[in-house]
């Protein structure tokens, strides 16, 4: 066996010392999907809401905007984002609550919608209607909150 020390080569230095720092740097620069990413609410301008009735409205709470009937609707693609962001709840907590509303209070679940073209859509068609979409949602809509 060998005990003696011996110098660390040029290359093993560099490896210890810059690899690492290269390593973190490249990982910080990496996107990250919820770190960033904006929810807008958004209703047919028909509804006037405020931020606060948004969760009385997705849990089935608050089922009219003075003469007008809600009907709002999940984003799959944005769901766990507006979950945690608005609802402050996990998914089987949500899904519970629905079930308990349906079977206590008859209401309907919100339909769902796949992505956020869809959503959009939906809420544009008809008069109550809200949801929520990860993209900037242009004209014929109202944005009742961002988060």
């Amino acid at each position: 066996m060998r005990y003696a020390s011996r110098k660390d080569s040029a290359w093993s230095v560099l490896r210890r010392a810059v690899l690492p720092l290269f390593a973190a740097l490249t990982l910080a620069n990496l996107p990250v999907a919820s770190r960033a990413e904006d929810l807008y609410i958004i209703c047919h301008p028909s509804v006037t809401l405020s931020p606060a009735d948004l969760r009385d409205v997705f849990l089935g709470e608050k089922q009219f905007a003075g003469q007008v009937r809600l009907l709002p609707a999940d984003n799959s693609a944005a769901r766990a984002t507006f979950l945690e962001k608005v609802l402050r709840m996990d998914y089987a907590k949500y899904l519970t609550a629905w079930t308990k509303k349906s079977f206590r209070d008859g209401v309907n679940p919100p339909t769902v919608s796949g992505s956020d073209a869809e959503a959009l859509e939906y809420v544009r068609r008809a008069p109550g209607r809200c949801s929520y979409i990860t993209s900037a949602p242009g004209p014929g809509v109202l944005v009742v909150a961002t988060f």
